[in-house]
């Protein structure tokens, strides 16, 4: 995500994917060129603009991460 935004809080959030369409003779592809993530917080919406890149990342570690886990610690 941009270098600005801080670390949001485990959840779901609203993403669009903006793609741009390439054609080819035998197949049609897409590009992702864009993604936007939507932060809803009381009283307001915020639209932040991601690289489609760092959102695979981000989406990358989430998947690795353990789940169920509440500290790293536990004997």
């Amino acid at each position: 995500m941009n270098s600005d935004v801080d670390e949001l809080p485990a959840g779901s959030y609203h993403v669009e994917i903006d793609e741009e369409e390439i054609l080819a003779a035998d197949r049609t592809g897409y590009r992702r060129t864009a993604a936007y993530f939507y932060v809803n917080s009381p009283g307001s919406t915020r639209m932040l603009v991601i690289d489609p890149a760092q959102l695979d990342a981000a989406l990358e570690r989430d998947a690795q991460a353990p789940v169920g886990i509440d500290s790293p610690s536990r004997p």
